[in-house]
């Protein structure tokens, strides 16, 4: 679980990554991301009803992402906001594809 401090909550920040910030997409997962005006990243999931439409499952992801994010956080250059983006073939991934995928879209991150 991510703490408290490196989570988006509302609506206002997860808009200002969509509208300022820059994508990066792969194959089942995409990361929009910008900077934020603290020394901490914050991070938001979204897995849409187009993944699943059983609750279960769509948690299931999220909280898979979140576990992979609690690991890859110390990896990434502080002051960031993202946003994970699932797309509907993660449906039928393992772990260890989601985390693959999750660190070869923060090399590209890092880049920028």
């Amino acid at each position: 679980m991510l703490k408290k401090q490196n989570r988006l909550k509302n609506k206002n920040d997860f808009d200002k990554v969509f509208k300022k910030g820059i994508s990066v997409f792969g194959q089942i997962l995409g990361i929009k991301f910008s900077k934020n005006t603290s020394m901490f990243n914050r991070f938001g999931v979204i897995v849409s009803k187009k993944i699943s439409k059983k609750a279960i499952e769509r948690n299931k992801i999220k909280k898979q992402i979140k576990d992979i994010l609690r690991n890859e956080e110390k990896n990434l250059k502080k002051g960031n906001d993202f946003v994970i983006i699932t797309l509907p073939e993660i449906k039928n991934k393992k772990y260890k594809e989601i985390q693959l995928e999750i660190s070869k879209n923060f090399k590209k991150i890092n880049a920028y």
